[in-house]
């Protein structure tokens, strides 16, 4: 249990008498599980009062050869099983970080921001498998510390461990985690080009270079033109990787 409560830390204490109003969760695992039943992603909750998951679904990417039931029991214990050593330590330092930053936001917008990393999973033919994992709050207690939170799991378009990024929905200002610096820095989130969104959106759609040039009246050197500019930008080297950080972070 003690290498387990190195995920948590004073920041976001919920304990056992802490004020929950507890009717703002009502039924919500049904609609978790609706959820889980459209997407592709992992998903599951995590609660900070009982230090486990409420709920894991049965999309089998963060299962790791396991069943949902199997990763629910483990809680926490699943990371020490399935995640990489250095990027359990990692995930420590990024957990203690995050709840830092999120001390300084105003109560009423922390239901507002979602974090998102990379790191190794152990899949059960032991081998490494880098995901995203994006958390964000569902409940929160009356002081303002998260009780509950969702997080959703797929496969990374980057290609290392790490890639911190704290976001605000509605706002084009994000934050990015220096792990080396413990720091957090300022950024802005890309903006793609009408063209370019345009032809990310095509190439989502299955179409090839080709159609593409001949549904937007260019040529299909302007569009491979374009398509290298949006690699530079969000920093991929293919379209499957440019469709993949699009999910990812939102383009499309």
């Amino acid at each position: 249990m003690d290498r387990i409560n190195r995920f948590f830390n004073d920041k976001n204490e919920v304990s056992k008498d802490a004020g929950i109003d507890y009717s703002q969760a009502g039924d919500y695992l049904e609609a978790v599980k609706a959820l889980s039943r459209t997407t592709y992603q992992s998903l599951y909750v995590i609660n900070y009062q009982t230090k486990g998951f409420e709920y894991v679904s049965d999309n089998p990417l963060f299962l790791c050869g396991k069943t949902s039931k199997e990763v629910k029991k483990l809680g926490y214990a699943f990371y020490f099983q399935n995640v990489k050593a250095e990027d359990v330590e990692m995930l420590i330092k990024i957990n203690e970080a995050g709840f830092k930053f999120y001390d300084t936001i105003p109560v009423h917008e922390r239901k507002l921001y979602s974090i998102s990393y990379d790191f190794y999973l152990i899949n059960s033919r032991k081998n490494l498998m880098l995901v995203n994992h994006k958390l964000t709050p569902m409940f929160l207690t009356e002081q303002g510390q998260v009780w509950k939170a969702l997080c959703v799991v797929s496969l990374s378009s980057n290609n290392s461990s790490g890639n911190v990024v704290l976001s605000k929905d509605g706002s084009d200002e994000i934050w990015k985690y220096d792990l080396a610096a413990d720091a957090w820095e300022r950024s802005e989130k890309i903006k793609l080009s009408s063209r370019e969104y345009e032809i990310l959106s095509l190439h989502a759609s299955g179409r090839t270079i080709n159609e593409i040039a001949e549904k937007l009246f260019i040529t299909a050197d302007t569009v491979k033109f374009h398509r290298k500019k949006l690699f530079e930008k969000i920093g991929v080297g293919n379209i499957a990787e440019a469709l993949a950080y699009a999910k990812t972070n939102k383009l499309l």
